[in-house]
């Protein structure tokens, strides 16, 4: 008896189709891939501008949304020494929000013209502060700048806007005394630790009627007119 042997038929059809359906889910996540940002939304800047972070986080060409991790926008930001954190959030419609928080400046050092942040460091800018910066017009001494920056830090933003110079001036009876030059004409004797009581600088203003002269707050709280 003789063997019959069958030939199996190649079902081309389905395989076709397994390489079409294949094929599309590649070219779906291909350009799914490839989206670009839409929108990118930056805030709790102050000192560095909206392009300047957009550049620091490599999204100036707007890149994929998907190929540009958190971590490569985060890292990028926190190259500028002015960057204390940043947060990132995303949402459906390819929009990144960057969250950043500033150090702050302190003052700007006469010396160098540098200035100096809450952290100590030393930085140079290339365009001006939105806000009033003090000039430091001496030196501070390493044993007293972080007493400094902890009580300094305590007056008010907009009472600090005020002064526009700082002098350590020590004398025979308090190495922790300081000179304030107010941009109103005015000047501050003060001592480390009685930084918070200049709050009160505005309530004092109108009790001299325009006068000129100087509030001694290291021995007291008296104010000397000018003649």
């Amino acid at each position: 008896m003789t063997k019959v042997i069958k030939k199996k038929k190649l079902r081309l059809l389905p395989f076709l189709i397994f390489i079409i359906v294949i094929a599309i889910i590649v070219f779906v996540c291909l350009f799914v891939l490839d989206t670009k940002v839409k929108n990118i939304i930056i805030t709790g800047n102050e000192v560095l501008s909206d392009d300047e972070i957009i550049e620091l986080a490599g999204l100036t060409d707007y890149p994929s949304f998907y190929k540009t991790l958190n971590s490569k926008i985060e890292n990028g930001i926190k190259e500028n020494p002015l960057i204390k954190d940043v947060n990132i959030d995303r949402s459906f419609y390819h929009i990144i929000e960057i969250k950043v928080d500033e150090y702050e400046i302190l003052y700007k050092r006469e010396d160098n013209g540098k200035y100096v942040l809450e952290n100590k460091d030393e930085i140079t800018l290339d365009s001006e502060t939105p806000y009033t910066i003090p000039r430091l017009i001496n030196e501070i001494p390493d044993k007293k700048l972080n007493s400094f920056i902890k009580y300094y830090k305590r007056i008010d933003l907009n009472i600090r806007e005020k002064i526009s110079e700082i002098k350590y001036d020590p004398n025979d009876y308090d190495e922790d005394r300081f000179l304030l030059y107010m941009d109103d004409g005015n000047s501050v004797y003060v001592t480390i630790t009685k930084f918070e009581r200049l709050n009160y600088y505005n309530d004092v203003l109108p009790q001299l009627d325009g006068r000129k002269g100087i509030l001694y707050l290291d021995s007291g709280n008296h104010f000397r007119i000018m003649e």
